[in-house]
């Protein structure tokens, strides 16, 4: 890469723990930004001792998942002296970032009119559950509990399964890419005017942003979508699951053009001539007969085949567990599978950022060690040795 990240030159001190907000700043530390992440003295923050994958002490695959390309300042931030210290680097940062309980922020002192005579430029981004300054901003919440209640649970699985959530902390990750993108933008903003703000975003609010088109369709037109069988689309057919030989392969033949495609790919123009099929919604109407006729036909097949014959043409993909997966040619050629060098794990595998900047994978380090920087940053701004024993000794790093 000729020219430096994106986001070089930028220092973002972060309050965070877990999963949503560590994944929406590394986003910022792999496009470049130096990104502070300030953790408790001695235990660090709790991701370092999720399991069930250790990387010795104060270290796991789930803190490495979320804080790659991160620094580590131990800082106790309810001491006078934690503050002092949080103090002087605020001076220098371009944003703090934090992802505590809505009633928090301002307890901690991690608001811009907290920070403003420190800084005037300091964006100061917030990503909770509920939001600050809402009925339930001291509550704490997670990513299923979003799912339930902005209506997920409720349109994933079978029709006559119970509600189901996805397999993946999806809320986690869409809110912290949004406080990456709130983030970026405030501080574009800041160095234009010279003034910062604040920066608000929560998993229930980001949750029913993604309700999308079923969440129109209601407000517009009452209608309540529900869940379709073979994870189908809600308004047009065939985009669905379907059996193979030996598994099960997803069509989406949405379009009038991919329907014709299909029909003539797979050999089943008599579909094509069947009058109960002849239409978008004809087709939606009749689903059930539709899919026990593709059903029959990509049976006679593996997946693979069918892969073969559809690929390139008809949006098609197979239905993969995760290991297969990963281990796919199609993503190890793609480049989505990096490796990083880990004290306790020499080329240990992680997945590379899906933005791409000149067309090559963002650079990638190991998440850091707990308070691996801590004196680095301390002596940046002053500290000396002897005053850095003495804040070890207090415990405030």
């Amino acid at each position: 890469m000729t020219q430096p990240l994106p986001l070089a030159g930028i220092r973002i001190l972060s309050v965070e723990q877990y999963g949503a907000g560590p994944y929406g700043t590394m986003f910022l530390a792999q496009l470049g930004a130096e990104v502070i992440k300030i953790e408790p003295p001695v235990t660090g923050e709790s991701s370092r001792a999720t399991g069930p994958f250790f990387l010795g002490d104060h270290d796991s695959l789930f803190f490495q998942t979320f804080n790659l390309n991160k620094r580590s300042l131990t800082l106790d931030l309810k001491s006078p002296d934690g503050q002092a210290i949080f103090h002087k680097l605020v001076a220098t940062a371009d944003a703090v970032c934090n992802n505590a309980r809505g009633d928090q922020p301002a307890k901690l002192g991690l608001t811009y009119d907290t920070l403003k005579h420190l800084n005037a430029r300091l964006v100061c981004a917030h990503l909770s559950a509920y939001g600050r300054g809402t009925p339930r901003e001291a509550w704490p919440g997670y990513d299923y509990l979003m799912q339930a209640e902005a209506g997920f649970m409720s349109v994933t699985g079978e029709p006559d399964g119970p509600p189901t959530r996805f397999g993946l902390s999806i809320v986690d990750f869409m809110t912290g890419a949004m406080l990456a993108i709130g983030t970026q933008a405030a501080i574009i903003g800041a160095r234009e005017t010279g003034v910062g703000r604040d920066v608000d975003i929560s998993l229930l609010d980001t949750a029913l942003h993604q309700t999308s088109y079923p969440a129109y369709w209601y407000l517009n037109e009452g209608h309540v979508i529900g869940r379709a069988p073979r994870s189908a689309h809600p308004a047009v057919t065939p985009s669905q699951t379907f059996r193979t030989a030996d598994g099960w392969v997803f069509v989406m033949a949405q379009l009038p053009k991919f329907w014709n495609l299909l029909v003539d790919r797979i050999g089943r123009a008599d579909l094509a001539a069947d009058p109960r099929f002849a239409t978008v919604p004809l087709r939606l109407e009749n689903r059930d007969v539709l899919t026990q006729e593709l059903d029959r036909t990509f049976m006679t097949r593996p997946t693979g085949h069918w892969i073969e014959v559809l690929g390139g043409t008809v949006p098609v993909a197979p239905v993969f567990d995760l290991a297969q997966a990963l281990d796919s040619p199609w993503q190890q050629a793609m480049g989505m599978i990096d490796t990083v060098d880990h004290p306790a794990r020499a080329a240990m595998r992680i997945l590379a950022n899906p933005i791409r900047i000149d067309g090559a994978r963002l650079p990638n380090r190991v998440g850091p060690s707990l308070g691996a920087d801590t004196e680095t940053l301390l002596d940046e701004i002053g500290v000396d040795a002897a005053r850095i024993e003495e804040l070890r000794s207090k415990k405030v790093i």
